[in-house]
């Protein structure tokens, strides 16, 4: 019997939880028994609502259900990595809690894993009634993240996926402070796998994606595998540096061989403003990788356990 565990981070889910447990029940209920042993892990990612008192309530009711509880909201990665750090399966499927990524998609992920894939993706289609601005975003930041990234990552890719044993291995041995698994799963190799699959409504609340986070997780995706910022604001440098060079030559030859004296100092202004503006640009990027290494050497936790409840049969 293979053991399969599902991975649900939850932040602020309450109203969620036991709609997306009825769903992965009647999943399982549908799987040969004697073939699978399917677990439920929650991790609750510091929520402020009563998640946590939600997820126990279920614990009681489900013997397959587990739960780990986040001293403080780490984030929905490390919250991700806490269930692959503390799971020990044949392989985990991870999902969010919002019933976005449709659990009917279970079998399918399965399916691909037993023909021989070690890692399934799921890439998501944009949904109807997705607003024009949230497609336009995620087309520009994968755009982005493919034309500054040394790994490719397909534009729509979702952290609904299934990962063989062999891959959770040496997931665990990732300690990075800043993860991005959009990034972290292409770069790791193995035989890989993607289905499409369009998103379920949210039943209820809001995303926790506001558009800050988002921007957020487009700086940490781009700066995590990439220097090519780096590398652009030197050539950038130079080409300015080549400009104030012939402007400089310019000047001083209408200063000594003409008498048409530059009036005003609008051009000196716009100038000063506008390579002001890029050496701060330039200070940002460069602030963000030092910043990287600072909280790197640090070699804090990824994320503090408050309270855990796992089975023995999922250790």
């Amino acid at each position: 019997m293979k053991k399969i565990s599902i991975i649900v981070p939850c932040f602020n889910e309450k109203e969620n939880l036991p709609y997306l447990n009825q769903k992965l029940q009647e999943v399982f209920s549908n799987q040969p028994k004697e073939k699978y042993s399917f677990r439920i892990v929650f991790v609750n990612d510091g929520s402020a609502d009563d998640t946590l008192l939600e997820i126990k309530e279920l614990r009681k009711q489900f013997s397959n259900i587990d739960y780990l509880s986040f001293s403080r909201n780490f984030g929905h990665q490390q919250a991700i990595k806490a269930g692959i750090d503390c799971v020990n399966a044949d392989a985990i499927i991870t999902m969010d809690a919002d019933l976005q990524h449709p659990p009917k998609l279970i079998p399918e992920l399965i399916k691909n894993w037993e023909k021989g894939y070690e890692i399934v993706n799921s890439k998501r289609f944009d949904s109807k009634n997705q607003s024009f601005m949230k497609k336009l975003t995620s087309k520009s930041f994968y755009a982005l993240l493919n034309k500054l990234s040394y790994v490719k990552i397909e534009p729509g890719t979702a952290d609904f996926r299934l990962l063989d044993k062999k891959v959770i291995e040496q997931l665990r041995n990732l300690n990075e402070q800043n993860l991005f698994f959009r990034g972290v799963i292409p770069w790791l190799g193995f035989s890989q796998h993607t289905i499409d699959y369009y998103p379920d409504e949210r039943k209820y609340g809001k995303t926790k994606y506001t558009a800050k986070k988002m921007i957020s997780l487009a700086i940490t995706g781009i700066t995590s595998f990439s220097i090519k910022p780096l590398r652009i604001s030197i050539f950038v440098g130079l080409f300015l540096s080549v400009v104030a060079i012939f402007y400089m030559l310019y000047a001083l030859y209408i200063g000594f061989f003409t008498d048409k004296a530059i009036e005003g100092w609008t051009s000196v202004i716009v100038s000063v403003l506008f390579i002001g503006g890029l050496q701060l640009l330039m200070l940002g990027i460069l602030g963000e990788y030092i910043g990287k290494i600072f909280i790197e050497n640090k070699k804090r936790p990824n994320y503090i356990i408050d309270q855990i409840d796992i089975s023995n049969e999922n250790q």
